[in-house]
């Protein structure tokens, strides 16, 4: 049901998403400091959407369907934003790229798979690239607002580098295993023996 609590709270990752962004364009610090404290709440709601769904048994088919796209419709505005504001910048860039290929990868490739009844499942590794992710676009959005005896700015481009790292090594390895199932689906399936063959007598 789309108003149980689990889904709201998915649907609130997407409904911040237009605050975040418009703070951007507040050249104050506390604009900066709101606007990652909203990001903040919403990657916190993404541990807790899916522990409530399975504690209480509200799993649903939507549930399934927007959770995923809820975090990519996050981390997508907001590495556009970072980007267009200069506080990813030069060679800095290549991580946010890195990381929008590959949730259009792995998006696609859950789509397809889907069609096959075929689940991908999410790695450790792959939790603990988003973890890295959040913590690093969290401290890019505060960037030069932040305190000037803490290098807030290098911290986030410094993480933004690991998890693009990960997001490479996990992504490839999604994409293998999609890969294997393609190449299984599109074997030559062996033909059983006709019922009215000939018979050597």
């Amino acid at each position: 049901m789309l108003t149980s609590l689990p889904n709201l709270l998915t649907l609130s990752r997407i409904a911040v998403i237009p605050p975040v962004v418009g703070l951007f364009y507040v050249s104050e610090a506390w604009a900066a400091y709101t606007a990652c404290a909203l990001y903040g709440a919403a990657c916190i709601t993404d541990w807790f959407d899916g522990y409530l769904a399975r504690a209480w048994a509200q799993e649903s088919v939507i549930g399934k369907f927007l959770d995923p796209i809820a975090d990519k419709l996050l981390v997508a505005a907001t590495l556009i934003m970072l980007v267009g504001f200069d506080r990813l910048n030069g060679l800095s860039i290549l991580p946010a790229v890195v990381i929008l290929l590959r949730e259009v990868l792995v998006s696609g490739l859950r789509e397809y798979l889907a069609g096959l009844h075929v689940g991908v499942p999410v790695t450790w590794l792959a939790k603990w690239k988003t973890g890295i992710q959040m913590l690093a676009l969290g401290f890019l959005i505060v960037g030069d607002y932040g305190p000037a005896e803490f290098p807030v700015t290098f911290v986030g481009t410094f993480g933004i580098w690991i998890a693009a790292a990960l997001t490479f090594y996990t992504g490839w390895d999604y994409m293998r295993a999609g890969l294997t199932h393609m190449m299984a689906e599109q074997a030559p399936k062996k033909a059983s023996p006709s019922p009215t063959a000939h018979r050597v007598g």
